[in-house]
């Protein structure tokens, strides 16, 4: 019976996933990073975590402690549609590397992505870039087609 419920935990585990890590700057110098994560049907809330190494800027779960310096600095929720958000204030200059790490509660398996940021190539937040970036390309040519259409027309 253990192995058995050991096979379905490591199963229901390994299906969770981090698709895509999308960042853009809300201001020349905060940080707005979404990650887009898929968990099985039915799974409970996972808890989302974005570090630097053995860093930890922020946690959904409220077991781990936040590192001292990034406690005003930064903060993650989750948003709908697996959606785990960080906002991080006072970006240095150069690259820095942020880890999104998304673990369901009691699994030992987490599921991460790393992108690298650099500062200086940053492109600001906006609803159509963040739209387009983040529409598969279908919904994306249907959201745009009325539009094409009218130029079109003109």
């Amino acid at each position: 019976m253990f192995f058995l419920a050991t096979i379905l935990l490591f199963g229901l585990a390994s299906a969770q996933k981090v698709i895509q890590l999308h960042y853009c700057s809300i201001d020349e110098h905060h940080l707005r990073m979404d990650c887009k994560y898929a968990v099985p049907p039915e799974s409970p809330e996972p808890f989302c975590k974005y570090t630097q190494g053995e860093r930890l800027f922020d946690t959904t779960d409220p077991d781990e402690e936040q590192h001292a310096p990034f406690k005003k600095r930064a903060k993650v929720r989750i948003f709908p549609g697996n959606n785990c958000r960080l906002l991080f204030k006072n970006l240095p200059d150069g690259k820095s590397n942020f880890t999104c790490n998304i673990k369901l509660p009691d699994s030992p398996v987490t599921a991460s992505k790393t992108s690298v940021v650099e500062k200086k190539l940053l492109l600001p937040c906006s609803a159509w870039s963040v739209l387009l970036q983040s529409c598969s390309g279908l919904l994306l040519t249907l959201m745009t087609l009325p539009m094409l259409l009218e130029i079109h027309w003109l």
